[in-house]
This record gives structure tokens, C-alpha cells and sequence, in this order.
């Protein structure tokens, strides 16, 4: 059975009406948390709410400049919400590498700046950013996703380093490709891209640099999450946990 470690502590989770930010939700419920579902699809966050009875909170991360006056008052901070584009650089869309920026970069550090106050005041903290191995390493096409995921490697490394002194932890996690609807949505454009059946996509482009030939389940990385949001992860700060078969030990 799960031990209640986190009993009394309120979590926000961003993307969490569907794949690793739903399975944070039921990982940090089952441990005592009380969970807010904060998601673009209000339907599908009030769903994951009830299940976790917990709350929903239909946002729209991407229009930032709503977030600049925000107060987050919880406990444990989730940056989890993304999305993906796939194209050579010089066809991607402007449009597009801006969303993800403001989605995937400046939507975390308007939601730590708002839930640091807080944090400080009660001397106790965690902030867990869901990054990528592209958080560490480029893969090609991916110029806006790894762009965004590098620049939160050092937002969350900023963030250990003011927050230590509070009790504000600060990390990252670092999966290969997941088992989610966002990587099930990438395979017709890596197949477009690559010139590939979509059926040789998985086992030629999202799997050829890791050790373990597999995709990295949701409630594996929700584990990881559920410790690191823990008493037992106090000393553990300014860090990127991979958790991605192999791949970044190349």
C-alpha cells in the first residue's frame, strides 16, 4: 500500500486531464495530496477530478499575460502541460515555436512565480518540471519542443537554488517517449518527416537510442514524480532525473 507522505499537501498538476499528468494526479492522490487538475479540455479535467476527488481547473496556459498577476497557493507544483510540432527549421511555423514556448517555458515560471510566495512562507515546497530527454539532448524537427524543454532545465535549476534556503525543492524529470495520446499524435508526422510507414515508427525513431527497447509507461514517471514530491526527496534539488532506457547515456 502507498504510504500517505503526502497528507495535508495540496498539488497543482498542468496537463493533467490525460497521460503522464493524470497519472501524477492518481500517484499524489493515492498518497494523501489534494490534487487540482489544471488542463485546456475542462471536461476531461473534471473527469480525472473526480476520479481523484480532487478539483478541476480548465486554463488556457498558452495566453500568458492572464497568469502575470496569479497566486497559486499549494504545495507541490507540476509543470507537466506540452504539446509537440514536428517540421524541418526552416518550415516551421513561427506561430507555432511561440506557442510552445509560452505553453512549455513561460507558463512554468509564471506558475513558480506564483506559487513561490506561498512556498516560502510555509518553508516547505516542490516543484517538479516534466521534462524530456530533449530536455538534455536535440533530436532533429523538434527545434520549438527541445528549444523549450532546454530553457526549463535552467528555469528549474534557477528555482533550486532561490528556493533552497525556503524548503523549495526544484527538479526535473526526464522521460523517453511515453506511452500518451502526445506521442500517439507525433507518429504521422515522424513517418511524414522520415519518409517511413507509420508502422516502423515507433521501433526506428522513438526507440533506436535507448538501451530498453520499449516506451516508458505513464505510471512509471507518475513513481518517480510521487517520490520526488515527498519529505524523503528533501536533499534532492537542482537535479534532471532520466528516465528514458538508456538513451542519454550515449
Amino acid at each position: 500500500m502507498t504510504a500517505q507522505d503526502l497528507e495535508g499537501r495540496h498539488a497543482l498538476i498542468t496537463g493533467a486531464a490525460s497521460g503522464i499528468g493524470r497519472a501524477c494526479a492518481l500517484e499524489l492522490a493515492g498518497r494523501g495530496a489534494r490534487v487540482t487538475i489544471a488542463d485546456l479540455d475542462g471536461d476531461g479535467a473534471a473527469a480525472v477530478a473526480r476520479e481523484v476527488g480532487g478539483e478541476a481547473w480548465q486554463v488556457d496556459l498558452a495566453r500568458t499575460h492572464e497568469l502575470d498577476d496569479l497566486t497559486l497557493d499549494v504545495d507541490i507544483l507540476i509543470n507537466n502541460a506540452g504539446i509537440q510540432r514536428v517540421s524541418p527549421i526552416q518550415d516551421f511555423d513561427p506561430a507555432a515555436f511561440r506557442l510552445i514556448q509560452d505553453l512549455m517555458l513561460v507558463a512554468p515560471f509564471l506558475l513558480i512565480r506564483a506559487a513561490l510566495p506561498g512556498m516560502y512562507e510555509r518553508g516547505w515546497g516542490r516543484v517538479i518540471n516534466l521534462s524530456s530527454v530533449h530536455g538534455l539532448r536535440a533530436s532533429a524537427f523538434k527545434s520549438a519542443y527541445v528549444a523549450a524543454k532546454h530553457g526549463l532545465e535552467g528555469l528549474s535549476k534557477v528555482t533550486a537554488l532561490e528556493g533552497g534556503a525556503h524548503g523549495v525543492t526544484s527538479n526535473c524529470v526526464n522521460p523517453g517517449y511515453v506511452r500518451t495520446p502526445l506521442v500517439e499524435k507525433q507518429i504521422a508526422d515522424q513517418a511524414r518527416i522520415h519518409g517511413i510507414p507509420e508502422s516502423e515508427v515507433v521501433e526506428r525513431i522513438m526507440i533506436t537510442e535507448s538501451a530498453v527497447k520499449r516506451l516508458v509507461e505513464p505510471t512509471e514517471v507518475a513513481s518517480l514524480v510521487g517520490w520526488l514530491a515527498s519529505d524523503n526527496a528533501g536533499m534532492v534539488t537542482g537535479a534532471s532525473y532520466t528516465m528514458d532506457g538508456g538513451w542519454s547515456a550515449r
